[in-house]
């Protein structure tokens, strides 16, 4: 057995102050996502690259995902550090990355300052900035993997869904922050302090965003200290022991975890290109449809397209930001039957009428996959900006459950094969002058190390979640593996439909370069053939009522 020092406690009076501290850091980290999805893509279209090779570039995303979420993840489980197993990696993380991101914003400056002929500086322009995007997408992943294993062992079992729900809502706060900056003209508000462009104050604004709430969330709470952890026969010695511990882990999944890798790894084939094309998918429907020439010929075309996509997508934040509130109200948790809470005497009988109704988070999540298909079925058919961003909000609420259901699915499987119940916890704040206790050793004080025999270990409700990194990392190489298809997919696509330069953005090349608008869009057939495979995924998930 592994032997532990103190108990895992967050900062603050009330559940819903822990709980935002908790995953505060989700704003930073989706803050980031969403500026790289919005304007990475036509960033690089900017530059000159065609979009089949600018969707050559976004296997960074998955690539990163598939070997630093797991490895991450491994190590840290077996951490011994003072600070904790999770907190160092979101914090140096955090820093890492604000660093590649304000490079990624600078690169021209950067390169010409040593580069001074033109078009050598090109080349080297592109390169450092397809660079800087790997380098964020690495980095950030490793804060992602660290941020969700935190709430995992810091959450007893019964609040495993609470803590996905907060964790959906803070991404969708990050979200909401990103478009909404994203909207507004940075330069003519901000001038030029932090930059000439969007692009450039954007990177600015979302560094030292994710640094400012990963050092919060890690000033918030304190983690468990691991003395020594258990041995397990499957770990070789050496070199290639956490590459051994995640391909026998993956060998070896129960069968409740493998079905939701499998219906994560179907589910995300569609909501790939969704997530990086479909704001530039709404500018260029704008430009095509529904701009007027002067816009068309404006000297910030990125900012253009990037400020039309961040408009649409304020409202499907706005969509996604109430959802994560309403939808944990009315969706069943996955441990219910272990677990329930009790109303207040006077609203008993209402409440006990409502959940009769309750749909449970299984068939929620069914029907999140039903939803975006169906919307996404008449991406190819759009021909205003307005329509395009309808689609796009109709799939806010699917979203909602596809962020929350998986981890909140895994967080109860893997807290369960810890030997965690639900049946005698208790979840309260032992003290008004003190941190947040999240564990009681059933009415006794908790001891300062947990022996290695049990007599004295934590009660069965408590969260242990030591292979949690693992298992997530696992769960995230089920994400990625699909970001690797849908780049190749989406790669072949853009290179039969739409071979050439980009007209709207890429104004330096020759018009001969220029690929045609006349035929369907290559990004709204890509999102089609998502909807197929949303489609598949709806019947993987099914499987887990089976399980």
């Amino acid at each position: 057995m592994s032997r532990w020092a103190g108990q895992p406690s967050i900062k603050g009076s009330t559940e819903a102050v822990r709980m935002a501290l908790l995953t505060l850091n989700t704003i930073g980290i989706t803050f980031v996502w969403g500026v790289e999805q919005t304007y990475c893509t036509p960033y690089l279209l900017s530059l000159g690259l065609t979009k089949s090779k600018t969707s050559l570039v976004w296997i960074a995303g998955p690539l990163s995902g598939l070997i630093v979420q797991p490895i991450v993840g491994a190590l840290a489980d077996e951490s011994t550090s003072k600070w904790g197993r999770r907190r160092p990696f979101i914090v140096l993380g955090s820093i890492l990355s604000a660093v590649c991101l304000l490079t990624l914003g600078f690169t021209k400056e950067i390169i010409g300052f040593f580069v001074p002929d033109e078009k050598v500086a090109q080349t080297f322009t592109i390169s450092t900035a397809v660079l800087a995007i790997y380098a964020v997408d690495f980095s950030i992943n490793a804060v992602m993997s660290a941020a969700r294993s935190l709430v995992v062992d810091t959450l007893p079992i019964e609040k495993q869904q609470t803590g996905s729900a907060w964790g959906s809502r803070m991404s969708a706060i990050g979200h909401g922050i990103a478009y909404a900056t994203g909207a507004i003209d940075l330069p003519s508000l901000l001038g030029t302090s932090l930059g000439d462009t969007q692009f450039k104050q954007l990177t600015v604004i979302a560094a030292v965003g994710l640094v400012f709430t990963c050092c919060v969330t890690a000033w918030a709470v304190t983690e468990r200290i691991l003395i020594a952890s258990r041995h397990d026969p499957r770990k070789e010695e050496g070199g290639f022991k956490v590459v051994s511990q995640i391909w026998s882990t993956i060998v070896h999944l129960p069968p409740r975890i493998r079905a939701i890798c499998m219906a994560q790894f179907w589910a995300w084939i569609g909501w790939f290109p969704f997530l990086f094309y479909s704001t530039t998918w709404i500018g260029e429907t704008y430009f095509r449809y529904d701009a007027e020439h002067d816009a068309k010929d404006s000297g910030d075309a990125l900012g253009e397209i990037g400020r039309v996509g961040s408009e649409a997508f304020i409202v499907y934040s706005f969509i996604t930001f109430f959802g994560s509130w309403i939808l944990p109200m009315v969706i069943r948790s996955p441990d219910d039957e272990s677990y329930t809470q009790r109303p207040p005497e006077s609203l008993r009988g209402i409440v006990e009428k409502l959940n009769k109704y309750k749909p449970d988070l299984l068939t929620a999540w069914m029907c999140a996959h039903a939803t975006f298909a169906g919307a996404m079925f008449f991406a190819p058919f759009a021909r205003s900006f307005r329509f395009a961003t309808f689609l796009v909000c109709l799939c806010g609420l699917p979203w909602n459950i596809a962020s929350w259901a998986p981890s909140a699915f895994l967080g109860v499987e893997v807290n369960k094969l810890s030997g965690a119940t639900g049946s005698s916890s208790s979840y309260r704040r032992l003290s008004h002058d003190s941190n947040v206790e999240l564990e009681e050793m059933n009415g006794l004080s908790s001891p300062s190390i947990l022996d290695p025999d049990g007599s004295r270990a934590a009660p069965k409700s408590s969260s242990t979640g030591q292979l949690s990194g693992v298992y997530f990392g696992i769960l995230n190489i089920y994400t990625t593996i699909p970001q690797f298809i849908g780049t190749i997919l989406s790669t072949v696509i853009f290179s039969i439909l739409e071979p050439g330069k980009s007209p709207e953005l890429a104004h330096n090349a020759h018009p001969d370069e220029h690929h045609g608008t006349d035929g369907p869009n290559a990004i709204s057939v890509c999102l089609f053939i998502g909807a197929c495979s949303a489609v598949v995924a709806i019947f993987a998930t099914r499987k887990l009522k089976y399980l």
